[in-house]
């Protein structure tokens, strides 16, 4: 029973992986009008993820299942409890639209259950969360920088074919190429996450692992994506042809170089943070930077692996260790954020304030 409860906990969470970051990965294709429905961008994205985590997601794999806390801790019973912290937080973030990392996520579990046992890989997780700073902060410079260098190109040695149809169709047809191959990049980082608890307990190998974590993810981004898909395609800047092909080329670039490595990191955060350097192109200094989805994009990173880590430790504390207290501090701690949320949406703590 407690085996079949972490399969079904596991491909629920690949799901909700394949709706958030692999469909967030062919946003800049959909923004871009290279693909123009939407079921069409979720299906194609869903097959190359699924062929990317097959054929690429096995480095990563071995991290998520070993590298961030000791392998024999991680019994079936906390697998599910990993498992289930993650996927509940990424659920609820794909509910409201909103692209989170779920590397972040279940690193933070993973971390949170490392610390409910006191056993936790430090120097690892800090090369990990090093490297979370650094891409996305890559990703924004170096987006922001080949825009302009493609621009450059374009008014200098392209500019009397930009309005020609075989031009404008060979950008849709760049623009398809690197979203898929951003796609590509998503499956192999992103399918350790939901899987890499069940070979660490071992629940199944490494292959059964990935593809069954593969089809739920190209499935999860078939029927799951399309919320995130608008966000990230339309909701953030509007991006051309060429500049949605520099978001998916730079953000799916430094993803499988990770991924090679090993390391888990945040995709959406790669692709959000390209779009937001080519829209600082776009538009007026730090202009960008107030977008309301762009700060509620900002404010779920930062929260994510906190929540997930914080669900995950007090999982373990009810269930392994039989205390109440963490648990019942979580539930409460939920309870009042979703009653300030109501409040608020319904402008009743504005209005008191007036009074």
């Amino acid at each position: 029973m407690l085996v079949a409860t972490a399969i079904f906990f596991a491909c629920f969470f690949a799901m909700n992986i394949g709706a958030s970051g692999t469909a967030a990965s062919i946003g800049p294709a959909y923004g871009g009008g290279a693909i123009r429905k939407k079921w069409v961008a979720v299906c194609l994205v869903g097959i190359v993820a699924l062929f990317g985590a097959i054929f690429g997601g096995g480095e990563v794999t071995k991290t998520m299942s070993e590298g961030v806390i000791p392998q024999d801790i991680v019994t079936h019973t906390i697998s599910v409890l990993i498992i289930a912290s993650s996927a509940a937080v990424l659920f609820f973030s794909n509910k409201m639209g909103i692209p989170l990392s779920t590397s972040e996520v279940t690193v933070g579990s993973i971390i949170g259950v490392g610390i409910a046992f006191g056993k936790v890989y430090i120097l690892q997780v800090i090369g990990i969360v090093s490297v979370w700073f650094v891409l996305p902060i890559t990703a924004y410079w170096f987006a922001k920088g080949l825009d302009r260098l493609v621009h450059y190109c374009e008014n200098r040695w392209l500019k009397a074919y930009t309005k020609r149809k075989w031009y404008q169709r060979l950008l849709i047809i760049f623009l398809i190429f690197f979203g898929c191959y951003e796609g590509f990049a998503a499956g192999m980082n992103n399918v350790a996450n939901a899987i890499g608890p069940l070979i660490a307990s071992d629940i199944l190998s490494a292959q059964q692992g990935i593809l069954l974590g593969a089809i739920f993810m190209c499935l999860g981004a078939m029927l799951l994506g399309g919320p995130v898909l608008e966000t990230n395609g339309k909701k953030i800047t509007k991006l051309s042809l060429v500049q949605g092909s520099v978001v998916s080329f730079t953000s799916g670039s430094l993803v499988i170089i990770a991924s090679l490595f090993g390391i888990p990191v945040p995709l959406t955060q790669a692709t959000t943070m390209s779009i937001i350097g080519i829209g600082s192109n776009n538009e007026e200094k730090h202009t960008i930077w107030q977008h309301p989805v762009v700060k509620r994009i900002l404010l779920v990173w930062v929260l994510s692996p906190l929540i997930a880590m914080a669900v995950s430790y007090s999982l373990v504390q009810l269930f392994v260790f039989g205390f109440y207290a963490p648990f019942i501090v979580c539930i409460s701690s939920f309870i009042l954020l979703f009653f300030y949320k109501t409040l608020k949406h319904g402008n009743i703590i504005n209005d008191t304030n007036k009074l």
